[in-house]
């Protein structure tokens, strides 16, 4: 991560993640004269997978929209918001569960590939520990049949957590939320990304997911996290002056 903020923090167009953070609104007009360069939404997303996740599994797609056909489409999808209809790019955070096997694979071969080839023998605690995490935990943790195992292993942790301090988020509602959380550190990655480019981004989630999951032809199984509008903004697209509860209100110390 350590890479990623420094280059993040040192664009060409020297905005500080300071700057980025405050200059980044959700805008509802986008300028209709003002293109966007599609080569730099898609590194800006290229950023957005560098956003911490749960357990690395990276359980996203990011479907970068252009097209004129399809940003129509799913405009309308998006019950015809002006933060969608006047965009020139969308981008849609799908969340992708239904891949946690082949995410855990991944992160398990590529754990191999950088420990070298071993016997299990010759492999260090931290080593083995690592390997078990995709190899056996996540099976585990992610793995249900229509509900049924996931509340049994929600049972389970409520009863060990009687004694010890547990992990209790297991059934399939729980790992739903932690697919869901990842998606948005994503999507947030990626707006802030935009915004140290001077583009503009509104994120939505008044859609209609299955319209957009149909436009797509994405999975059954796959979720709409949110849709993301692109854009660059016009004055009116912004209704007014930032507003959020005073600091003492949400801040506890402890």
């Amino acid at each position: 991560m350590g890479v990623f903020f420094c280059s993040f923090t040192r664009m060409k167009n020297n905005t500080s993640l300071i700057e980025a953070i405050k200059y980044r609104r959700s805008v509802r007009v986008y300028d209709a004269e003002k293109e966007i360069d599609t080569a730099i939404v898609k590194k800006c997303l290229q950023q957005a997978t560098l956003a911490p996740n749960s357990s690395n599994m990276q359980l996203w797609e990011f479907h970068q929209i252009t097209s004129k056909n399809i940003l129509k489409k799913i405009a309308k999808a998006c019950l015809g918001q002006s933060a969608a209809t006047t965009a020139k790019q969308l981008v849609v955070i799908v969340v992708r569960k239904d891949l946690w096997k082949q995410r855990a694979t991944s992160n398990l071969t590529n754990l191999k590939n950088t420990f070298g080839e071993k016997q299990k023998s010759e492999y260090s605690s931290r080593e083995k520990f690592a390997l078990n995490y995709y190899e056996k935990l996540m099976p585990f943790v992610y793995w249900d049949f229509f509900g049924i195992f996931g509340w049994l292993k929600y049972i389970i942790s409520w009863f060990t957590g009687l004694f010890k301090p547990t992990y209790r988020q297991l059934r399939n509602s729980d790992m739903r939320i932690v697919a869901h959380k990842s998606a948005g550190l994503a999507a947030q990655t990626f707006m802030l990304s935009m915004a140290a480019e001077k583009y503009d981004t509104c994120p939505m989630e008044g859609i209609d997911s299955l319209r957009i999951k149909k436009i797509l032809n994405l999975p059954h199984r796959s979720e709409i996290n949110m849709v993301i509008s692109c854009g660059i903004r016009k004055p009116e697209g912004i209704y007014g002056e930032r507003y959020r509860i005073p600091f003492e209100n949400i801040h506890k110390i402890w």
